[in-house]
């Protein structure tokens, strides 16, 4: 898994969340985060009162917890905050189901698409009742992609657009199981 933009390590952390919470019925705690970061290539640069740091090369991850919130800030290692994410995972108590969403840090700049298909899990069934197009991502000699499995796909078929890219929200062009975006450069892998 390469881990280069905040999208990078937001994507797939936010799917990690999300089947966290879909295999065991409530939010992780820091044990559980910290050992999905560390799974990421992450390195724990600092813990203190249930605040912890993370940081690879390229990126920095700060958890945070806001009461009966999980955050978690993405940042580029140097400092720019144009492309910075927020995974924020909750259960909502109206609605009884748990929501985790990717959203821009800053809204002005931001010119993605990331945080439109929050990750929507019934509260009693512990099933998805959204169709987000979460994955991790891979480089090969094409470029970079986001790599998706075959159930996502098919979901992400039957109550979305496949020509719109889940990254930017750019068309993507489709060339079998691989798909291209001209915006933003990434692509779209189905595997298995």
């Amino acid at each position: 898994m390469k881990l280069y933009e905040p999208v990078t390590l937001a994507m797939p952390l936010a799917k990690e969340i999300g089947d966290f919470i879909m295999r065991e019925g409530k939010l992780p705690g820091g044990a559980e985060i910290r050992e999905i970061l560390r799974g990421f290539g992450m390195e724990e640069s600092c813990l203190d009162r249930g605040l912890a740091l993370y940081r690879s090369r390229f990126l920095i991850a700060l958890v945070i917890p806001r009461g009966e919130t999980l955050v978690v800030d993405v940042i580029s290692s140097s400092g720019e905050l144009s492309d910075a994410l927020e995974v924020i995972a909750y259960h909502d108590k109206k609605l009884d189901a748990f929501v985790v969403e990717i959203l821009p840090t800053n809204d002005l700049e931001y010119e993605g698409n990331i945080g439109v298909e929050p990750m929507i899990i019934d509260g009693k069934t512990l099933e998805l009742e959204s169709n987000p197009v979460l994955g991790h991502f891979e480089e090969d000699e094409a470029g970079l992609f986001l790599v998706i499995d075959r159930e996502t796909y098919e979901r992400w078929k039957s109550g979305g657009d496949v020509h719109t890219c889940p990254v930017c929200g750019g068309e993507l062009v489709w060339k079998g199981e691989k798909a291209y975006c001209q915006d933003c450069g990434y692509g779209v892998r189905v595997k298995g």
